[in-house]
């Protein structure tokens, strides 16, 4: 931790960057391990909301709902289903997982924020499938395609319950945000890339009927606010070399 330079002021440890932020060329596996290894309580906690957000989405999915608020609106009906979106829907999880690591490898207070953004918004999303049951009635019985099959997988792992908001709009928002704000400068392509994967996640949760488009509606409000409340809150010396 010692190579390890401050941009906030002395006695704040909350903004911490590596030796290679310094430089355009992408760090050496060595000088990832070695800033790893200066892993410590503080940094950890903030991804301790994972598990217990993932035992209780669990437990609501295993709820039977014979009552549901039904999002579908008239215009859903309108989009056709395609499997070939399955490709960007499934590549949610790899976005999330990715920029997470990338974004703590640069910086440490960047990541706080992207841990923030996704644990508010999760938790916040659990007690309104609780307090608001709702579903969606939008899913083919018979998913055709070259991922008509993958389609069925996931509808069978996946119920059409705890839809809104849509968690897929969330995640793809906050990973975008959090490459934004820790990488913008260093690596512009590489935030417009996770932007655009953003995007085309977004729009396969209607593609292949996993959301409505209130679905998608309301995760792209709830992110705007989650997003006000936390991102706009840092000061600009906090906010390292991002653009939020």
């Amino acid at each position: 931790m010692s190579r390890l330079k401050r941009l906030a002021p002395a006695g704040d440890t909350s903004a911490v960057l590596p030796p290679w932020t310094s430089r355009r060329n992408p760090p050496r596996f060595p000088e990832i391990v070695a800033y790893l290894r200066g892993l410590s309580w503080d940094d950890l906690r903030y991804t301790f909301w994972i598990p217990a957000y993932l035992i209780c989405f669990a437990l609501l999915e295993a709820i039977p709902l014979h009552h549901y608020w039904a999002t579908q609106l008239p215009i859903d009906q309108y989009i056709p289903f395609c499997s070939w979106f399955f490709v960007p829907y499934s590549m949610w999880y790899f976005l999330l997982i990715l920029t997470g690591f990338r974004v703590f490898a640069v910086d440490r207070a960047a990541f706080r924020r992207y841990m923030k953004f996704m644990s508010v918004t999760a938790w916040v999303s659990v007690v309104f499938w609780v307090v608001c049951p709702n579903g969606q009635d939008l899913r083919p019985a018979s998913p055709d395609g070259p991922f008509g099959a993958a389609v069925a997988t996931l509808y069978s792992v996946d119920t059409s319950t705890n839809v809104f908001p849509s968690l897929h709009v969330v995640g793809s928002v906050g990973a975008a945000l959090a490459a934004c704000d820790a990488l913008w400068k260093r690596d512009r392509l590489y935030c417009l890339c996770v932007c655009a994967l953003a995007l085309l996640i977004c729009l396969s949760t209607v593609m292949i009927k996993q959301h409505s488009v209130l679905d998608v509606l309301g995760g792209a409000v709830l992110s705007w606010a989650a997003a006000t409340r936390i991102y706009k809150k840092a000061s600009p010396g906090q906010r390292g070399s991002g653009i939020c």
